[in-house]
């Protein structure tokens, strides 16, 4: 026995050791100059380290059907090439579906400039200028000139000219080699882009210029004419010039999408996410508080409830936690602000194992075992239960990966680690302490252990009618609230829309902010003020008027009164595909739930889970609904949370059920279920409580952006608890089988 054991304890010290060694250091280590001195293990979400996230489509309706069919991945190529002259770390540029490209940005801050790099179609032009005054002037009068566009340029003194273009291009940007940045030598250094062109290139703009001494030659770029000089003389070089009223920072992003690449096609932004560096500063530094002070209220609550074995599953968890930062270390895994909250609920539902065993073990030390026996059977019976409770909140898990987007897939991410670690630490590590412990010191009879409900005989069974009736009222109740505010439900991730969170240095009044928002049409947007003293504002709109609103509050309070912390801007299209998305993964849980519990149990054991989870989801509508909050991707990750949890709490007491079941087969159902349901209560009370404190936690402690969130999940966590209890298993006795009826 001895032999085995330290084999066991070899593999968990060394996978241990292993995931000490692939987290080390999880996050960013900075001198006390803030500069980085060791780079983290772990990659850090957009919503954590600030950075942009934006969805385009290409357009390729002014395409034939040829060019088309390979527009988006040139698209791609050419947006690689410009981020990567850009100088992003490590940005993400990848395709989905058929038209649509993701850009995630880390670290970028300036929106303006890198959706101007990014969706700047960049198709470069020169045409000859025509020189007939009558032309231009029946242009300018409304008529139409055949072959030739009225265009406006800019001159050195800002007035505008009118030029008469040719609709011909005499040379394009295909043939362009190089772009670069110079600067003149007249005119204080102005900068200007300086082009240089292949053989072929040179070739026609030899003959161009050659052939056209005295007129005009307009540089067209994206259909606006930047500069328009006369030809003095055949310029056999290949070089031209584009000039005008640049920045030096405006001439170098010319250059850089001029080198990088024409795109085949416009592409419109569907979608924009940003979040500043403070914010996911802030994000962090609550994330972390979350994690300590809900981890440290379970550790120490297990060590006074279990004592010694609490101490036990202290070790566990802390166990789990260094597991599930290797596994996201050596995946290279994105942690999330969801994923933070993930991390957080693993805490709490890890302990949910180790309670179900220990509940185990003092039922079997009840029954006279020894204390090893005790501590063989107790793993040997909850076995199947951790399972299949773990099982069916890993599909939750699996179906919100497959369906959500960035930061829900993060969350979805570290959820499913921390089921599979969890059940790692509680079946294995702790089962192999106390095996060495019982071996050690033979003598040890019992675990000593606190207990809150000692044999309870409460007729639960006998209250499920008043119950039924109290779950449709608050369902009625809340349905009502619900259907009231319509699409006042939902948020921009589902119906399109503007949200824009700022920081104020000084605390600014809601009459003041609505003033500016009424300056430019938008006066009926929402604005919501919290945080310390009242200085953050959030303003949610259906418009993109984003870079109208920043402008506008500074000019009312001052350029660098306010930081902008984030910027969400969501189309209609993309809000629909997001809602028919959500919509989808709440179908895949409930039908894959289904399956697996119909596998494992009855069909109808499955039937009424589902009906104790749709219970569970629309009391959480409701709730939502009632406190004027909004459904957005993380409420809908939380939903889907409340389905994994509330499924794991249903599964404890069937399994209970059916093994309590074969031993009292001349009992009544209503007999079985009530002693099952008194059994597990003990267990019930104990893993909503853990799980309550660290919820609680991280809605104190975690920050507003995830506040809806942590709300939700406290809901789904007492509702879960409840619908366990007074629905799922009592509707077993509602709903007889034939089996049941004998």
């Amino acid at each position: 026995m001895w032999k085995k054991l330290k084999w066991e304890s070899v593999l968990v010290v060394a996978i241990v050791g292993l995931a000490l060694w692939a987290a080390y250091p999880p996050l960013d280590i900075t001198n006390n100059e803030g500069e980085v001195v060791k780079e983290g293990k772990i990659n850090l979400g957009l919503d954590l380290q600030g950075g942009m996230h934006m969805v385009l489509q290409v357009d390729t309706s002014g395409l034939t059907q040829n060019e088309a069919k390979d527009a988006p991945q040139r698209a791609l190529e050419v947006i690689r090439n410009r981020i990567d002259q850009f100088g992003v770390m490590e940005p993400v540029i990848q395709l989905q579906g058929d038209k649509r490209i993701i850009v995630q940005l880390p670290g970028v801050t300036d929106r303006e400039r890198a959706k101007e790099i990014i969706g700047r179609t960049a198709h470069l032009e020169f045409k000859l200028v025509s020189d007939d005054p009558e032309l231009l002037k029946k242009a300018m009068d409304g008529e139409a000139v055949e072959g030739y566009t009225l265009k406006y340029n800019e001159t050195r003194d800002g007035k505008q000219e009118a030029l008469l273009v040719e609709d011909e291009a005499v040379l394009t940007g295909d043939m362009l080699v190089d772009a670069t940045t110079e600067f003149s030598q007249q005119g204080f250094g102005q900068p200007y882009v300086s082009l240089e062109l292949n053989s072929q290139g040179g070739d026609i703009f030899a003959s161009v210029t050659g052939g056209n001494v005295g007129k005009r030659l307009a540089v067209v770029l994206d259909d606006e004419v930047y500069t328009a000089p006369v030809i003095r003389e055949r310029i056999p070089s290949g070089r031209a010039q584009i000039t005008g009223n640049f920045s030096v920072q405006e001439a170098k992003d010319i250059a850089l999408i001029l080198r990088a690449g024409a795109l085949p096609a416009p592409v419109e932004v569907l979608e924009e996410r940003s979040v500043g560096p403070a914010l996911g500063r802030d994000s962090v530094e609550k994330g972390i508080k979350a994690i300590l002070y809900g981890g440290i209220a379970v550790l120490l609550f297990m060590a006074a409830y279990y004592l010694f074995a609490g101490l036990i599953a202290d070790l566990a968890l802390v166990m789990n936690l260094v597991l599930i930062t290797g596994a996201l270390a050596y995946f290279k895994a994105t942690l999330t602000l969801p994923g933070i909250a993930g991390l957080v609920l693993t805490i709490g539902m890890s302990v949910d194992a180790n309670v179900l065993i220990f509940e185990r073990i003092r039922e079997e030390s009840r029954l006279g075992k020894s204390l090893r026996a005790a501590i063989s059977a107790g793993y040997d019976k909850a076995l199947w239960t951790i399972l299949d409770a773990n099982v069916t909140t890993l599909i939750t898990a699996l179906i919100l990966f497959q369906f959500g987007t960035g930061p829900v897939r993060g969350f979805a991410t570290t959820l499913s680690i921390g089921i599979l670690s969890s059940m790692f630490t509680a079946l294995v590590v702790t089962r192999l302490i106390l095996n060495m412990i019982t071996l050690a010191n033979q003598k040890l009879e019992k675990l000593p252990m606190l207990q809150f409900f000692k044999q309870p005989n409460i007729p639960f069974v006998k209250f499920r009618k008043i119950a039924y009736i109290f779950s449709v009222l608050v369902i009625a109740g809340g349905m009502f609230f619900f259907l009231q505010r319509g699409e006042r439900n939902y948020g921009i991730d589902f119906t399109g829309g503007t949200l824009q969170q700022f920081r104020f240095e000084e605390k600014v009044s809601v009459d003041e902010i609505r003033g500016v928002l009424s300056d430019i049409g938008l006066g009926e947007a929402s604005i919501q003020q919290f945080g310390e003293g009242g200085r953050e504002i959030i303003v949610r709109s259906f418009s993109e008027k984003t870079d109208a609103i920043i402008d506008g509050l500074g000019g009312r309070f001052g350029e660098g009164s306010f930081d902008v912390m984030r910027v969400e801007e969501v189309g209609p299209a993309v809000g629909a595909d997001l809602r028919e998305a959500a919509i989808k993964a709440f179908i895949f849980a409930m039908i894959g739930i289904c399956i697996y519990i119909s596998f494992r149990f009855e069909l109808r054991f499955a039937i009424t889970a589902i009906i104790a989870l749709l219970h569970d989801l629309l009391v959480s509508l409701g709730m939502i609904a009632l406190t004027g909050r909004e459904i957005s991707l993380p409420v809908i990750a939380a939903l889907l949370t409340i389905v994994g949890y509330s499924i794991n709490d249903t599964i404890v007491l069937f399994d209970r059920i059916r093994e309590d079941r074969k031993y009292m087969r001349k009992a009544t159902p209503s007999e079985i279920i009530n002693l099952s349901i008194n059994q597990t209560l003990s267990r019930t009370v104990l893993t909503s409580l853990t799980t309550l404190i660290v919820v609680v936690g991280l809605f104190l402690f975690g920050g507003k952006v995830i506040n809806d969130f942590s709300f939700v999940l406290m809901i789904g966590v007492l509702v879960g608890t409840y619908s366990s209890i007074f629905i799922a298993s009592p509707l077993l006795i509602d709903w007889p089988s034939k089996r049941t009826k004998r």
